[in-house]
């Protein structure tokens, strides 16, 4: 068998198919499904409460947070109050016993506004936080979906392990 035989049928083309690894995450999917059980009681949609709670706890500070879920920065903190995560209030201790004042009427919105020192969104926020108590079990929610995708995030990490050089390869 000759070369030219072995060549027989072969062509060339100026295309090149693109291949690439094919990957299915639905690892986003996950957090936003567990949210639809307490969607209603939240400030926004499940799907945006998910991809704040994602990137706040990805390291993004609450307004980032929320402009990447495509919701107001009061939304967000919102949204991370009624989940359960703590520190969103713009307030101290002492705010806190102003804004109980301001809330039972012993004192007038702009004396509060006026002694807390306060834009209007921190004080609207502060307000919120002061009026609504965390969803309950929701916190437990999201701890559980963000431990399965921490999880499937391992898992996926663990597969692709032998194909990730080592660091003694470049020394």
């Amino acid at each position: 068998m000759a070369l030219s035989d072995i060549a027989a049928g072969l062509s060339t083309t100026t295309e090149q198919r693109e291949r690439g690894v094919a990957s299915v995450d639905a690892t986003d999917r996950d957090l936003a499904d567990a949210l639809d059980a307490v969607a209603d009681d939240l400030p926004c949609a499940a799907d945006a409460a998910a991809l704040v709670v994602d990137g706040y706890v990805g390291g993004a500070p609450v307004d980032a947070a929320g402009h990447d879920a495509d919701v107001a920065p009061v939304t967000a903190a919102k949204t991370l109050h009624r989940l359960g995560f703590e520190g969103l209030a713009p307030t101290s201790a002492t705010g806190d016993r102003v804004l109980e004042d301001y809330l039972a009427g012993r004192v007038s919105r702009a004396d509060a506004r006026g002694l807390l020192s306060i834009p209007d969104a921190e004080f609207a926020l502060a307000t919120y936080v002061a009026t609504h108590d965390p969803i309950d079990g929701a916190r437990a929610i999201v701890e559980g979906a963000l431990e399965n995708e921490q999880r499937a995030s391992a898992a996926k990490r663990d597969a692709f392990a032998e194909t990730m050089p080592d660091a003694d390869e470049f020394a």
